[in-house]
């Protein structure tokens, strides 16, 4: 009687033949005949294995490794991978979930134990890059593809974890200080910007101040400078005039002489109104008078 089975798309089926794989069957419908004896003639035996080809995780718990310094700890690692060829999955090794186990374990081991304590703290990830690309080759021989080996948990002896909780406790602590320094740092910068600025604008405005109080100082010099030019231009018309008069008067006195007798006698007669006034005049008895003397007393 024939036996069906169905795959589904998470499976591969390998199909034998009286134990020799004939063919890798994909997802779909698949009907398996009987196997019939006859006296003449027999059919092979055929039978299908399913193979899981989905993305599948495999944690390796608790490994107890001996780092390079000779420091135990306790590594756990996680993997992920995926079954890409079924028949070397299947006829490469017993057990490919096994083997992958064995094959992530010795490689955190081979890994560790040539890295020192600081090394591992310092760089996790070079622990994690180490296991993939040992294991990467490896798992590829029987069919296995290995997206991701990263270390989950890493473990350390009780007095090592009480030094490590101090030393991380002091990386926080100075951290904190470092940016309390910086900061602190910041705001002096801020406040001496902010002085350097106000005083760069102060110096501007006394710059400013001193110019326009210099202008002003300039202005009323110049104002100063011209009304002392205007005074002087008045006193020098003033003085030129008066000899202009005195020289107009010369010719006068130069053309006709009885106007300085006629002068004086004007001087005697302002002063003769003064009672206490005394004049002394002096006339030459012999002396006789112009003709233009005369025909003014006339």
């Amino acid at each position: 009687m024939s036996k069906n089975i169905i795959i589904k798309e998470t499976h591969r089926g390998l199909r034998y033949a009286d134990g020799v794989m004939t063919q890798v069957l994909g997802p779909g419908f698949y009907k398996v005949p009987a196997q019939k004896n006859l006296p003449f003639y027999r059919t092979p035996l055929i039978e299908v294995v399913l193979v899981d080809v989905r993305e599948r995780e495999l944690t390796i718990k608790g490994q107890e490794i001996l780092t390079a310094d000779k420091v135990a700890i306790r590594v756990s690692i996680i993997v992920q991978f995926k079954v890409t060829d079924p028949v070397a999955a299947l006829h490469q090794v017993e057990n490919h979930d096994e083997r992958l186990y064995s094959d992530v374990q010795l490689a955190a081991r081979r890994s560790l134990a040539s890295m020192t304590l600081e090394q591992i703290l310092t760089n996790r990830n070079q622990l994690s890059e180490d296991i993939l690309a040992e294991v990467k080759v490896t798992a590829a021989g029987y069919g296995i593809a290995i997206q991701r080996a990263d270390v989950k948990d890493l473990v350390f002896p009780g007095n090592l974890q009480e030094v490590m909780n101090k030393v991380l406790a002091a990386e926080r602590l100075s951290q904190a200080q470092l940016v309390e320094s910086r900061t602190s740092a910041e705001q002096q910068k801020i406040a001496a910007e902010a002085k350097a600025h106000i005083k760069r604008i102060e110096a501007e405005v006394t710059v400013e101040t001193d110019a326009k109080t210099a202008t002003a100082l300039a202005i009323s010099r110049v104002k100063e400078a011209q009304a002392d030019a205007d005074a002087m231009r008045i006193r020098t018309e003033a003085e030129v005039k008066a000899l202009r008069e005195q020289a107009q008067a010369a010719e006068a006195y130069a053309k006709h002489p009885a106007l300085v007798r006629l002068r004086e006698l004007q001087t005697l007669s302002e002063v003769g109104k003064n009672a206490n006034a005394r004049i002394f005049i002096g006339f030459d008895k012999h002396a006789d008078l112009s003709a233009d003397t005369k025909a003014l007393m006339a």
